[in-house]
């Protein structure tokens, strides 16, 4: 076998543009958005609605890994590189899920879920770096964003350097091709 699920690949690439849809939405639209513009629920209503769709999936996602075969770990010529990889595989599962979870306890630390999606009127935090878990989803954030550049990287070098093929075990095709 050559190629993961295909089910695992859908939501392989699903979950990439969400979390980095995510990334995108945390460090550029709500971080310049004044909490007193209304705007902003609008922004955390969508930011949060995919937090928890994305942690939904993730679950799903692990769930699909662990029952399904996959194919054998890349051998990149180092055992050291190898390791450094699978190592890099769980710290995805690790970050996202943590991110997840950190946006859910300043969401209910912040009183959002009232705010946003109860309609009870209150006004949003007046600064939500006051909010202990807000400096564990930011640090997660920048890690995460540091742990997917370093993935593009390691794929793009794989397909055009090394030219063996590993992009395909993550795209649609039997999976034995």
């Amino acid at each position: 076998m050559r190629r993961y699920h295909p089910f695992l690949v859908t939501l392989h690439w699903l979950l990439a543009l969400m979390v980095i849809g995510g990334l995108i939405m945390g460090t550029f639209v709500l971080a310049a958005t004044p909490n007193d513009d209304p705007f902003k629920i609008t922004s955390l209503t969508m930011h949060m609605s995919m937090g928890v769709l994305i942690l939904v999936l993730m679950v799903l996602r692990l769930i699909v890994r662990m029952a399904t075969s996959k194919p054998p770990h890349a051998d990149i010529g180092n055992p050291l590189l190898n390791k450094g990889a699978i190592a890099a595989h769980w710290a995805f599962y690790l970050l996202v899920f943590a991110m997840c979870l950190s946006g859910l306890a300043t969401a209910n630390v912040a009183g959002l879920p009232a705010i946003i999606f109860g309609g009870s009127g209150e006004p949003l935090p007046a600064n939500f770096d006051d909010i202990a878990p807000r400096a564990a989803h930011g640090v997660i954030a920048t890690l995460l964003t540091l742990l997917i550049v370093a993935h593009v990287a390691a794929g793009l070098y794989h397909q055009y350097v090394r030219k063996d093929g590993l992009l395909g075990r993550m795209w649609f095709g039997d999976r034995d091709a």
